[in-house]
């Protein structure tokens, strides 16, 4: 029988044409048991982990490339770029864990139940959110922290002759 309904050529013996589809006359969606929540605006699709992550549940790895059978559902929009959310279960634990997309990056975030493994590429970036460059001190040789420390003190020094300059003038114009 699976075999039939993988290549929809079954026809039953009472069904003809005017009835419709076979899909409607057995009353079955086309989709079929990926379309079981269908009206809740789920649709189960199979979904493939773009980075490794971090169960919440039972702290296992789960690699790039896993796939999963995950519920799809709108989560909102971005301008007019719609925002998906995937649900699944981890493999190990049965812990649900979710993914949204994210158009304003281009990329996925982890929302629920997991965190996203920290991967070297995403590390190579030496700015933090606010764009300040962040140096490990520990990695750098002596000549290079005195030169680093003396910009430090420069731009400290830059920025209080800044501050002065502009109270006088605010007194001047008095």
């Amino acid at each position: 029988m699976a075999e039939r309904r993988a290549i929809n050529k079954y026809y039953p013996p009472d069904w003809d044409p005017s009835q419709g589809s076979t899909n409607a006359y057995v009353g079955q969606h086309p989709l079929r048991d990926r379309a079981r929540k269908l009206d809740e605006g789920i649709l189960i699709v199979r979904f493939e982990l773009p980075f490794s992550i971090w169960c919440g549940g039972c702290n296992g790895l789960l690699a790039t490339g896993l796939r999963f059978n995950a519920e799809k559902k709108k989560a909102g929009s971005y301008y007019s770029t719609l925002i998906w959310s995937f649900r699944m279960k981890c493999r190990e634990c049965s812990h649900w864990f979710e993914i949204r997309t994210n158009p304003k990056d281009s990329a996925y975030d982890v929302v629920d139940g997991a965190r996203k493994k920290a991967e070297p590429e995403d590390l190579e970036d030496d700015n933090d959110e606010m764009g300040v460059k962040i140096v490990d001190l520990s990695q750098v040789d002596e000549s290079d922290k005195h030169s680093l420390l003396h910009e430090l003190e420069v731009s400290e020094a830059r920025k209080q002759r800044a501050i002065q300059a502009a109270e006088r003038l605010s007194t001047l114009q008095m």
